[in-house]
C-alpha cells in the first residue's frame, strides 16, 4: 500500500485531471497566520503569474481565481488544491521509487519535515520557527519528488527558495545531490517589509536551518545545545553545576524551544516556560518534552514554590503569555526565579512570532491580519512590559540572556531601555547574548551535536546506532589523551 502512494506522489503534477480544489482548510492541525503584505497592482499580477509558471497554458485559466483567492486571503499561494491526500511521514527507505539510494534519503527527510506530528503548520509546509518552510507551494513539492525519484549519482538537483531550476550533470565523487539556497536577499533590500513582498510573490522563502533543507529532527536536535547552555548559565550565576532548587523561565514550546523544559528536566532544576499555542504546548507535553501543564498563574507561582523548596526537578508549561508570568514574578515579594531568557520567534514578530499580552491568542492573530499597524503597536507595548519585568528580576539577582532569537533587537526597535546605542558599528545591549556570554568559547573548540538517522524506520536500528555512539563516547573518555576532545 506504501509503495502505490510513494509511487502516486513522485510521478509528478497531476493534472488530468485536476485534484479537486479545498473549499476550507483542515480544521484538525494548526496554520500559519494569515499575512497581508503591501502589494501593488503590479505585485499581484506578477504573484499569480509565478504561481501559474508550473502548470501548462491549458491548465492555468482553471487555477487563477482559486490562487487569487488564496493570496488575498492568507497573503500567499500555497496551492492546497496539491496538497497530497495521504498519510506524510518518513516512510522506510526501501519503499520510495528511486535510482539512486541517497534521493531516497532525501525524499524520507522531506516527508519528516511535512509530519503533521513534526510540523509546525504543516498543510503551510511550515516545519518550525514560525515560517521555517520545506517548499513554498505544493506544486513544488511535487515537483522535487518526481526529481528525486528520476534523478542518478551523475545528477544534481537545484533548488532555489523552494523552487526547483532541475536536474543537471554532475561527477559522482565531487558534487552534493542537492544544492539549496533559501531566503537569498540583496543586502541594499533585505527589510522586512521588502522580504514579506517578495515572498508573496513566490521569490523567496525563509527555510530556517533544517526546514528549508530537509533535515529535521525536532527539538532532538537542539536538547544537546540547550543542556549546556543552561548548565553553563549557571556555572556562571552560581559557580555550580547543582541546580536542585534552582527556577529557569523562558518561553516557547516550538520546534526548537521545546528543548528547553527537556534540558531543565535532566538538570535537575525547575524549568518553566511559556507558550501561548495550546496547540504547540500540548505537542510538546504528548511527545514528553514537558511534565506538567499549567493555565492558571496562580497554580504556577504555588508550583514553583513547592519544587523550590522540595528541589524537585520538573519541566512546567504554562499556557499563557510569558508578559503574564514575567510581570507576576516581579511583583512577588521573594525571587522566585534564578536564570532567564526568551525563545519566541522574535525574527517574525510581527507575523505570528511574538504575541502580545494584551490580546488572547486568536484575538491578535485576527488583528496581526486586519491591522497590522495597531498589531505592531501593541507588539512594541508588550515587549516593553515584558523588558520592563526582566530588569526589576535583575535588580535583584536574577541572571538574563539572549538566546540568539533578536528578542533584544526587537526590544530595541520598541524602544526599551536596553542599551545597543553605542553608534552604528556596535549594538551592546545590557543584557548579553548566549553566544557571549556562555557558549563562544564552546562554540570555538569546534564542539557540538553529531546526528543521524535511520532510514530503515526500525526502532531496532536506532538502538544499535545509539549503542555505537555509547561505545565511542564511553572509549573516549577513558582515554585521558582524549577528554580535550570531549
Amino acid at each position: 500500500m506504501s509503495n502505490e502512494i510513494l509511487n502516486k506522489i513522485c510521478s509528478g503534477l497531476p493534472l488530468n485531471p485536476l485534484p479537486p480544489p479545498k473549499k476550507t482548510r483542515n480544521t484538525n492541525v494548526p496554520h500559519a497566520p494569515d499575512r497581508k503584505p503591501s502589494l501593488t497592482t503590479k505585485d499581484r499580477k506578477l504573484a499569480i503569474k509565478n504561481a501559474l509558471r508550473y502548470f501548462p497554458s491549458n491548465i492555468q485559466p482553471q487555477l487563477i481565481d482559486e490562487f487569487i483567492y488564496e493570496l488575498d486571503t492568507y497573503g500567499h499561494i500555497y496551492m492546497y488544491r496539491f496538497q497530497p491526500d495521504i498519510e506524510m511521514r518518513a516512510y522506510p527507505i526501501d519503499e520510495y521509487p528511486c535510482k539512486c539510494k541517497a534521493a531516497a534519503g532525501i525524499m524520507l527527510m522531506i516527508m519528516n519535515n511535512l509530519d503533521r506530528r513534526v510540523a509546525q503548520f504543516p498543510d503551510e509546509l511550515v516545519t518550525y520557527g514560525g515560517n521555517g518552510q520545506a517548499f513554498s507551494n505544493w506544486a513544488q513539492f511535487l515537483l522535487i519528488m518526481h526529481y528525486l525519484s528520476i534523478m542518478t549519482d551523475e545528477q544534481v538537483l537545484i533548488m532555489y527558495s523552494g523552487h526547483p531550476l532541475g536536474l543537471f550533470p554532475t561527477r559522482v565523487d565531487r558534487s552534493p545531490l542537492v544544492v539549496i539556497t533559501n531566503g537569498l536577499m540583496v543586502p541594499n533590500y533585505s527589510s522586512s517589509d521588502e522580504y514579506d513582498r517578495l515572498f508573496a510573490l513566490g521569490c523567496t522563502m525563509y527555510g530556517q536551518m533544517t526546514a528549508g533543507s530537509y533535515c529535521y529532527i525536532g527539538p532532538q536536535g537542539i536538547i544537546h545545545g540547550t543542556f549546556i547552555t543552561i548548565t553553563n548559565a549557571a556555572r556562571k550565576k552560581f559557580g555550580t553545576n547543582d541546580l536542585r532548587g534552582k527556577v529557569f523561565v523562558s518561553s516557547g514550546l516550538g520546534g526548537m524551544s521545546g528543548a528547553q523544559p527537556k534540558a531543565c528536566q535532566l538538570l535537575g532544576c525547575v524549568g518553566v516556560i511559556a507558550e501561548v499555542s495550546e496547540e504547540a504546548a500540548k505537542k510538546r507535553y504528548d511527545q514528553g518534552w514537558c511534565q506538567e501543564l499549567i493555565y492558571d498563574l496562580n497554580q504556577l507561582i504555588a508550583r514553583i514554590r513547592e519544587c523550590r523548596e522540595k528541589k524537585l526537578a520538573t519541566s512546567i508549561g504554562f499556557v499563557g503569555n510569558v508578559v503574564d508570568v514575567w510581570e507576576r514574578l516581579a511583583n512577588e515579594k521573594e525571587t522566585l526565579v534564578d536564570i532567564g531568557s526568551d525563545q519566541t520567534s522574535c525574527h517574525i514578530p510581527y507575523q505570528g512570532g511574538y504575541y502580545p499580552v494584551q490580546l488572547s491568542y486568536d484575538e491578535a492573530r485576527k488583528c496581526m491580519k486586519n491591522d497590522p499597524t495597531k498589531f505592531k503597536e501593541l507588539v512594541h507595548e508588550s515587549i516593553k512590559r515584558q523588558i520592563a519585568a526582566i530588569d526589576k528580576l535583575y535588580e535583584r539577582g536574577m541572571y538574563f540572556f539572549d538566546y540568539g532569537n533578536a528578542f533584544l533587537l526587537t526590544a530595541k526597535h520598541a524602544g526599551a531601555p536596553i542599551g545597543g546605542d553605542d553608534g552604528d558599528k556596535s549594538i551592546r545591549f545590557k543584557y548579553p547574548s548566549y553566544v557571549q556570554d556562555i557558549m563562544g568559547d564552546i562554540f570555538s573548540l569546534g564542539f557540538g551535536p553529531f546526528r543521524w538517522v535511520c532510514t530503515s524506520g526500525l526502532a531496532s536500528d536506532l538502538q544499535e546506532t545509539d549503542k555505537i555512539a555509547q561505545d565511542v563516547i564511553k572509549d573516549l573518555m577513558s582515554n585521558k589523551d582524549n577528554m580535550y576532545q570531549i
